[in-house]
C-alpha cells in the first residue's frame, strides 16, 4: 500500500485474511523515508515496484486510503503488468480534472490548505513546520483542531477508541522527523499527477463515504466516471474516517 499504516483496519483485516501478505511503506518525507522534493503522484509507481522487487514479489494488488488513494491509482496506471487490482478508499481526484469543481463540499481548512499549495508553497511550508512539531508533541491536538469541521459521521467513528489510537499513532509516526511528507503530498495533489486515471485498464475499487468533507463526494463521482473498469461503492451516512473500517471489504474485492 503506498502510504502510512491503516491501523485498526489492518488489525481487523489480518484476522479475516490470514493468508494475505500486507506491506506498507512511508512515502518520501514521512517517517524514516528521505524526502524527494518535487515528487509527483506518479512517482509512487516506481517506489512501489522497488519495494516489491526488494521483497521478491512479481504481481501484487494495491490499496491506498485518503492521501494514499491517488498513489494507488498511479500504480494501477503505470504498472499494468504487475498490479492485479487497485483499491482507492476516500481518495482525491486530480486537481486539473476536467469539469470537476475540486473544492466543492470541502472543509474550509482543506480549502485554505490546498489554495496555499496552489499559490504559495513557501507559505504552506512555513505554516506546516510548526504545526507538525506541535502535533508530534501532542497528536491529540490534530483531532481537536479538526473537530469543528467534522460531520457527525466522522465524530462517531473517532469515538471508537481503537480508531482514535490508530489515527494518533499514524500522525505521530508520519510527522516524527519533519513535515515534508505532508507538504510534498499537498503540492503533488495540486500539480499534474503524471498519469491519466482514464488510462487505467485494470480493475479498480473506489470506496467513499457520502458525507466526506476532506475528499468530497464529487471526487468519487469524477473518478468513477473516468476510470473504465471501476467498481464504485458510495457508503450512505459515512464520512472520511469510516474508511478505517473498509479495508477488509476491499481485500475481499481485491481477491
Amino acid at each position: 500500500m503506498p502510504g502510512s499504516r491503516l491501523g485498526v483496519a489492518l488489525d481487523d483485516a489480518a484476522e479475516r485474511h490470514p493468508h494475505v501478505r500486507f506491506f506498507a511503506y512511508d512515502r518520501p518525507g514521512y517517517g524514516d523515508s528521505d524526502r524527494a522534493p518535487g515528487r509527483r503522484v506518479a512517482d509512487a509507481a516506481a517506489d512501489s515496484a522497488a519495494v516489491a522487487d526488494a521483497l521478491g514479489i512479481d504481481a501484487f494488488a494495491v490499496v491506498g486510503r485518503s492521501g494514499g488513494g491517488p498513489h494507488a491509482l498511479a500504480c494501477a496506471a503505470l504498472l499494468p503488468g504487475r498490479v492485479t487490482a487497485a483499491a482507492c478508499l476516500v481518495g482525491l481526484a486530480p486537481r486539473d480534472g476536467a469539469g470537476l469543481d475540486w473544492f466543492a463540499g470541502m472543509t474550509p481548512y482543506n480549502v485554505e490548505h490546498y489554495t496555499l499549495a496552489d499559490s504559495d508553497p513557501a507559505a504552506l511550508e512555513r505554516r506546516l513546520a510548526p504545526r507538525a512539531e506541535a502535533i508530534r508533541r501532542d497528536p491529540g491536538r490534530l483531532l481537536e483542531e479538526l473537530r469543528a469541521d467534522l460531520p457527525a459521521a466522522d465524530l462517531e467513528v473517532l469515538a471508537d477508541e481503537r480508531v482514535r489510537r490508530s489515527v494518533l499513532a499514524t500522525h505521530r509516526e508520519a510527522l516524527r522527523t519533519s513535515a515534508y511528507g505532508w507538504l510534498d503530498d499537498s503540492l503533488a495533489f495540486c500539480r499534474p499527477w503524471g498519469f491519466e486515471p482514464a488510462g487505467i485498464t485494470g480493475r479498480v475499487l473506489l470506496w467513499h463515504g457520502a458525507e466526506d468533507v476532506f475528499s468530497p463526494v464529487g471526487h468519487f463521482h469524477w473518478l468513477a466516471e473516468h476510470i473504465g473498469r471501476s467498481t464504485a461503492v458510495l457508503e450512505p451516512g459515512a464520512g472520511h474516517f469510516a474508511a478505517q473500517y473498509a479495508l477488509s471489504a476491499a481485500l475481499d474485492w481485491l481477491h
